[in-house]
């Protein structure tokens, strides 16, 4: 998709879209936020949405997740729509998809093992040995098989963020929403948590909406980048392709220097074991 032309009118024509946004208009009260936006997302990708502060991103997960509901337009997820669906309904599409909170949301008089356990014990009805294998297990893919018993005040930022990934994941969803990840971590951390979700992506199938605005973060994961700008779509396409943008404030967000650009050199071993 070109990243000089913002889809307007392509959403419900794509045929693997399992996230569509058509003219979705969506805020708070009398004050819009989202104007007129329209975007698809493919099964199995890692999409970023970004923009500068105020330009709408966050309003727009809300949005997607069915925690706002919009003030018009529509919202499709794997192929249904959450706004005119029942509540029954709603909430069968979104059991299907897991969301990391930018500060992790963990309870701090739990254990890591205890917090991931917390969704499993809700909707299934798994027994508690069960239950704790699929904790070790979710546990492990994130790097943190031998941090199960330790409380969230124990452990790092970064070792935090991926207890709530490990939460998130918890109970296989198909689409995976994560809040402004990589926010507030060291570079080496960031790197770690931003391959997690790469190796979620390809090793699971699963698809990945990342809000974010950190450029490193962007160009490790993101195989297609929405940019949003003044509640609309000012941009979609791949980083490359917005990076070439004919838009020069496209161009600009993506010239900035990235703090810590050398992310990409870290290993992934390396990063996942970062305090």
């Amino acid at each position: 998709m070109s990243a000089e032309t913002p889809p307007q009118a392509t959403a419900s024509s794509a045929t693997d879209a399992i996230v569509e946004a058509v003219h979705v208009r969506a805020g708070y009260g009398d004050n819009v936020i989202l104007s007129d936006v329209t975007f698809d997302i493919e099964r199995g990708s890692i999409v970023t949405l970004c923009g500068g502060s105020g330009c709408g991103k966050s309003t727009a997960l809300r949005t997607l997740t069915g925690m706002l509901e919009p003030m018009a337009g529509e919202v499709r997820l794997f192929g249904e729509s959450i706004v005119d669906a029942d509540e029954g309904r709603k909430n069968e599409l979104l059991r299907r998809t897991g969301m990391m909170f930018q500060h992790g949301a963990l309870l701090g008089s739990l254990t890591l093992a205890e917090n991931v356990a917390l969704p499993l014990k809700e909707h299934t009805s798994l027994s508690d040995r069960v239950i704790r294998r699929v904790v070790e297990a979710k546990l492990a893919l994130v790097g943190l098989g031998h941090a199960l018993d330790r409380l969230p005040s124990e452990v790092s930022g970064g070792m935090l963020k991926r207890a709530g990934v490990a939460r998130a994941i918890a109970l296989d969803p198909e689409l995976l929403f994560c809040d402004e990840p990589s926010a507030g971590l060291d570079p080496i951390v960031a790197a770690g948590l931003d391959h997690t979700l790469r190796q979620l992506q390809r090793e699971l199938g699963m698809t990945i909406i990342v809000v974010t605005h950190e450029l490193a973060s962007i160009e490790i994961i993101a195989d297609q980048v929405v940019m949003l700008d003044a509640g609309e779509v000012l941009a979609h396409g791949t980083v490359d392709e917005l990076k070439h943008s004919d838009i020069e404030k496209v161009r600009e967000f993506f010239a900035r220097t990235a703090p810590h650009d050398e992310r990409g050199e870290t290993s992934l071993l390396d990063a996942l074991e970062a305090p």
